[in-house]
């Protein structure tokens, strides 16, 4: 993890070309959810959280729950506890249903204001 973060701190995505390319974005001209993702990292590791937000608003405004996920599953292991994987349904099929509407969103005539196109 650290290998790819100096890479995507010291290489900005949008200028190279040897980043991984989004296939429904190139197949079909939207947005897909992840989309500017890696873009939205590379902002976050030189500390502007403006432009990572405007790059990918669900990946930045998830970065607290992934890290409270993380830190309860590194306090589990540190303390030797079993860190069973137990997601209720009705959490994956919300998370389902917000990635669904974001999609949505970020591809309706006005959200190019607000976001930017790969």
């Amino acid at each position: 993890m650290a290998g790819a973060g100096a890479v995507l701190f010291l290489f900005n995505p949008a200028q190279h070309a040897f980043y991984p390319f989004c296939l429904f974005y190139r197949s079909t001209g939207l947005l897909c959810p992840g989309c500017g993702g890696l873009r939205a990292i590379h902002q976050l590791l030189h500390g502007h959280l403006t432009a990572a937000f405007r790059f990918n608003a669900l990946f930045v405004c998830s970065l607290p729950f992934i890290a409270w996920l993380s830190a309860r599953r590194l306090l589990a292991k540190v303390r030797s506890e079993a860190t069973p994987v137990l997601v209720r349904p009705v959490w994956l099929w919300l998370g389902f249903v917000v990635l669904v509407v974001f999609g949505i969103l970020r591809n309706l005539p006005f959200a190019h204001a607000a976001w930017l196109a790969p």
